[in-house]
């Protein structure tokens, strides 16, 4: 079956596809239609978080299943109350409102901020967000995203957008003393924008200038929730509380599932009628994200996952003390890792085709910046295997070119 031909003449072309079709996956690994296996180091863009295949993921996906997939908002869904109260009392006092997508967690984030303006936002409107920053493709998320080619002509809506600096808390205070925003929306990880973390005192000093000014904090947990970072949110390791928190990728074990958790000050802004969806939360993805919630607040798995953290960065560092030049300053935290290299953007194409001729899967952002986002069931073995088939190809990249 030549699967590539069927997809291009089938499937609307909004992807440039890695030439495999996938057959199955199991523990952090993925098998082809021939038969061929992957380590898996792209985990759906950061959605698999305990890899493929889980036993707690295919134990609640059949006990779920066998009770129902779907029923309407005007029920009470119990997966999705008590993976609300699991949430909410490991983040912030508040409430959430789930959505099928990061995009969606966005939109009702700009919904809700809007209700705040009106009830208790005394004269404040707009948002600002970081310059690089990805925070979903539908209108609304695409207004607030900060790169071009994501956002592009399309029509934008009617809110203002305030772009700033990552780091630049001189820069928010002045904006501050130009307009009153009402919001300061930031990924802690830009994740899109090349893995940049943000330092944990520009995090806390944003914080400060929320509460002195009067501004909402709210933090896109999307990519960098969920355990991702060695935290279950990446902002807890800044010890700040924001006043909304959006998710999305892994909390539905791989099912479609999003949100926001709505602190003290948005969590009644909604009414009847306000805002709504079909599908979420999925009662399906709810029984999973419990399956997730108890791996995730497993002490003995967080200790683990502590561990080959550690490995991994560790094993990176010594491969760019040996290399030099030729690998620039690693960025990232915990399991969300961006590797910079000094070549041009088809050279980077051709490493991760190289990789993929090897069994290691991992994406390409930014043009030339490897993202690895590995399950956090990730083991010491696996970082063996990466690291051996990277530095690999890394080595005979930089020597073609060096010799040329």
């Amino acid at each position: 079956m030549d699967w590539r031909s069927l997809d291009e003449q089938y499937i609307v072309s909004t992807y440039k596809r890695l030439p495999i079709a996938i057959a199955k996956g199991e523990g952090n690994y993925l098998y082809d239609t021939n038969g061929k296996t992957y380590l898996d180091l792209f985990t759906g863009l950061a959605v698999n978080v305990l890899g493929h295949s889980h036993p707690r993921i295919l134990r609640a996906l059949r006990e779920q299943g066998e009770q129902f997939l779907h029923i309407s908002n005007v029920f009470l869904n119990q997966p999705a109350i008590r993976l609300a109260q699991r949430l909410v009392e490991h983040t912030i006092p508040g409430k959430v409102f789930f959505t099928n997508s990061g995009a969606e967690a966005t939109e009702a984030a700009i919904k809700l901020i809007h209700k705040w303006t009106k009830a208790d936002g005394a004269g404040r409107e707009g948002i600002v967000v970081l310059k690089n920053s990805f925070h979903g493709r539908t209108l609304g998320a695409v207004r607030l995203t900060r790169q071009a080619h994501v956002y592009q002509d399309f029509p934008q809506p009617a809110f203002s957008v305030y772009e700033l600096d990552a780091q630049d808390t001189a820069g928010l205070r002045e904006l501050c003393q130009k307009v009153k925003p009402a919001a300061v929306l930031m990924e802690p990880v830009l994740g899109s924008g090349g893995v940049v973390p943000l330092s944990e005192t520009f995090l806390q000093e944003v914080s400060a200038i929320c509460q002195e000014e009067g501004m909402l904090l709210a933090m896109d947990e999307i990519q960098t929730g969920m355990g991702r970072t060695g935290k279950l949110f990446a902002y807890q390791h800044a010890n700040v509380t924001p006043d909304l928190i959006l998710f999305a990728k892994g909390v539905g074990g791989g099912l479609p599932l999003g949100g926001v958790i709505a602190g003290t000050k948005l969590m009644n802004q909604f009414k009847p009628g306000d805002h709504g969806t079909t599908f979420a939360p999925s009662p399906l993805s709810a029984a999973l994200g419990n399956a997730v919630m108890d791996e995730l607040l497993d002490p003995e798995f967080v200790k683990g996952v502590d561990d080959v953290i550690a490995y991994l960065w560790n094993q990176l560092e010594a491969l760019r003390a040996r290399l030099g030049d030729q690998l620039q300053a690693l960025r990232g935290k915990g399991m969300m890792v961006g590797i910079p290299l000094s070549v041009s953007s088809e050279e980077a194409s051709h490493l991760q085709q190289q990789l993929l001729e090897e069994g290691i899967l991992v994406d390409v952002t930014q043009k030339t910046i490897v993202r690895l986002l590995p399950p956090l069931t990730l083991t010491k073995a696996d970082v063996d295997r990466f690291m051996d088939v990277f530095a690999r190809q890394l080595a005979a990249l930089t020597g073609t070119r060096e010799g040329a």
